[in-house]
């Protein structure tokens, strides 16, 4: 145990997995997802995201207790928490290079075939890109089950209503509401979102609790197959003092 903690991120968590699969594990389950969270933040391209799990999931707490310690006027960001599959797209000197899914499957012939995915991007550095493929004007176990249904079939014709929405740069340093106008400006589809008007509501906790109020109720008219919304920190600087706990899936 002491040995693993002088080895760097990358081996603690390939260790850590190790012995957790031949039924030995060494830290707790929240423990080791909080050190395989930071590993994704700094270092994406880790062959053991290739292997076991390229996207790990959204934390799942209570709205106050994911804002708690946190300023009175941070900024928030609440977007619709689409019901698709997980997808990674990472492009090299402009072009597409790979895309995979949340278990590391590699995807790349299926996704280039979805029309709201760029082939090429006007940018000259290594690009990742997380984003959610999903099936337009059909309810959530539909899209959710024709997307896996595409990417598990045979064939290279995808529906026509199958789309690819982007909502991350895993590699980027922009604040969330900047990351969203940029992956717009380089030729991604994205969704809309709501940031927090302090002037309006005050405390941020007022604004998240009407917007959740309104956005949940059945009678809210929403484009996308949703089964929730995600909540994150909109601040870069702000969501790096808690990397493993920046966002956070508010499930209806």
């Amino acid at each position: 145990m002491l040995e693993i903690k002088k080895m760097n991120l990358e081996t603690q968590v390939k260790k850590y997995d190790e012995a957790y699969r031949n039924g030995n594990a060494l830290i707790s389950d929240k423990k080791f997802d909080e050190l395989e969270k930071k590993l994704f933040i700094l270092k994406p391209e880790s062959d053991y995201f290739q292997q076991k799990l390229v996207l790990p999931s959204l934390e799942k707490i209570d709205v106050k207790e994911f804002i708690k310690g946190l300023p009175d006027d941070t900024e928030y960001i609440l977007e619709p928490k689409i019901d698709g599959c997980a997808v990674a797209i990472k492009y090299i000197d402009g072009k597409i290079n790979k895309a995979i899914t949340r278990k590391g499957k590699d995807i790349t012939e299926k996704m280039i075939r979805i029309k709201t995915v760029p082939l090429q991007v006007p940018l000259k550095s290594k690009l990742i890109v997380r984003g959610e493929l999903y099936t337009k004007d059909v309810p959530c176990l539909i899209s959710q089950g024709r997307s896996a249904g595409y990417l598990r079939s045979k064939s290279y014709d995808p529906d026509p209503k199958l789309t690819f929405a982007a909502f991350q740069i895993i590699n980027g340093k922009l604040n969330q509401d900047d990351t969203i106008e940029y992956l717009k400006k380089l030729g991604f589809y994205t969704t809309k979102f709501y940031k927090n008007d302090i002037n309006s509501f005050g405390h941020s906790i007022n604004w998240i609790l009407h917007y959740k109020h309104c956005l949940f109720s059945p009678a809210y008219p929403n484009e996308y197959p949703i089964d929730g919304w995600v909540l994150k920190i909109n601040d870069y600087k702000l969501q790096q003092t808690r990397p493993c706990n920046w966002q956070i899936a508010i499930k209806y």
